[in-house]
C-alpha cells in the first residue's frame, strides 16, 4: 500500500470518527434531557402516591374517610432544556420523522434531506439532532439503515 493511499484511508477514517463523535454528543444531550424528564415525572408520581396514601388512611385530620369522590391528577413538569426544548419537542421530532417516512415510502434518504423536509435548519446541529433520532428509530426497528448515512422506512 502506498503512503498516499494509506494517508487517504487515515483521512477517511478520521472524518468518519468526527461524524460519529458529533452524533454521539447530540445523542448524549438528548438522553440527558430524557433522563431529566423521567426524573421529573418520577417526582410527580411519588408526590401523587403520597397524597393518595393520605386519602386512603382511615382518617384525614381526625375525620373518618368514607369515600373519595375525586382526585386531582398531577401533571408532571417537564424541564425546558437544549435547542429542542426538552422532552416534548424530542417526542414531536420523532413523530415528524415517522410521518415523513410514511410519506416517503421506500425511498433512501439522508438525515440532511429529512431535516430539510421538516423545515428544520440545515446546520450541523439540527442535522445531527435528526441523525440521532434516526439512529434511535433504527435501534427500535422503526426505521431501517439502507447504507452509510442512508435511512429507509421499516
Amino acid at each position: 500500500m502506498s503512503v498516499t493511499h494509506a494517508a487517504h484511508h487515515i483521512e477517511v477514517t478520521a472524518e468518519g470518527l468526527q461524524e460519529d463523535l458529533a452524533r454521539l454528543e447530540v445523542q448524549k444531550h438528548a438522553l440527558e434531557r430524557e433522563l431529566a424528564a423521567v426524573v421529573a415525572h418520577l417526582g410527580s408520581v411519588q408526590r401523587a402516591l403520597g397524597a393518595l396514601q393520605v386519602l386512603m388512611s382511615p382518617t384525614v385530620q381526625g375525620t373518618p374517610v368514607t369515600s373519595v369522590t375525586s382526585v386531582t391528577p398531577v401533571t408532571p413538569v417537564i424541564p425546558e432544556s437544549g435547542e429542542e426544548g426538552g422532552h416534548k419537542k424530542y417526542g414531536k421530532l420523532t413523530e415528524q420523522i415517522l410521518d415523513y417516512f410514511t410519506e416517503a415510502g421506500g425511498a433512501d434518504v439522508r438525515a440532511r434531506d429529512v431535516a430539510a423536509a421538516l423545515g428544520r435548519a440545515t446546520d450541523n446541529g439540527s442535522i445531527n439532532a435528526v441523525r440521532s433520532t434516526l439512529d434511535r428509530l433504527v435501534a427500535t426497528s422503526r426505521v431501517r439503515r439502507a447504507g452509510r448515512g442512508l435511512y429507509r422506512a421499516a
